[in-house]
């Protein structure tokens, strides 16, 4: 892989994984570990994709576009099956709960601006045609060809069946560590409420009203 100013990311091809690889998102970890070599963040023009080949449908690049706001680049076909639509461009908040994207948010600037890693434990709750589904999200930064901490790898795999589209997912574990040794952070957010019940469709009660 190749980050270039000049040409969007979006150009690699993240092709459906063969027979081998591993999906736990632990996988990508080692591997981004593997390329640290002493330095403090890869570049994002280390990546190559045949190294995490049974990752690749869940695996994703995101660019840095404000504080706390990432967008996604480069994102394989799991994402897309997830939304219900390709992800590219959008923020990578989007698969989170309105109701926890403010901790999200902070979890994000604290990726690009310590930095750190961050792993998520989600929750997608049940409804209808949706089953309910657990998954994980690891995010991991990366340095642009200019040097500065603006690129993120990381994956987010589901377990289960996705059902309809799209899939927004309640954060029940955020662990932050930094790259530098610093103390790592974990936090259990309350999970947001429940959905509210749909209401009824039928005719309306009618009363019959007498007067004198």
């Amino acid at each position: 892989m190749h980050d270039d100013t000049d040409r969007p990311d979006d150009v690699i091809e993240l092709r459906p994984p063969g027979p081998g690889g591993s999906r736990e998102p632990q996988a990508l970890v080692d591997y981004w570990q593997g390329l640290r070599q002493g330095t403090t963040v890869p570049r994002r023009a280390e990546i190559d994709p045949r190294r995490i080949e049974g990752l690749l449908s869940d695996t994703f690049i995101i660019e840095r576009i404000a504080p706390g706001l990432a967008r996604f680049r480069v994102a394989g076909a799991h994402l897309a099956d997830l939304m219900g639509m390709d992800v590219r461009g959008m923020p990578v908040s989007s698969f989170i709960h309105p109701d926890r994207r403010d901790g999200f948010a902070g979890a994000l600037a604290r990726l690009f601006e310590e930095p750190a890693t961050v792993q998520l434990d989600l929750l997608s709750r049940g409804g209808f045609r949706q089953p309910e589904l657990s998954a994980r999200m690891v995010l991991l930064p990366l340095r642009s060809d200019l040097g500065d901490v603006s690129r993120a790898m990381g994956c987010l795999v589901a377990e289960g069946e996705a059902g309809r589209a799209p899939r927004r997912f309640e954060i029940a574990r955020l662990r932050v560590a930094p790259v530098d040794g610093g103390k790592v952070e974990v936090s259990r957010p309350v999970a947001a409420p429940p959905r509210p019940a749909p209401k009824r469709r039928g005719r309306p009660f009618l009363r019959l009203v007498t007067s004198d």
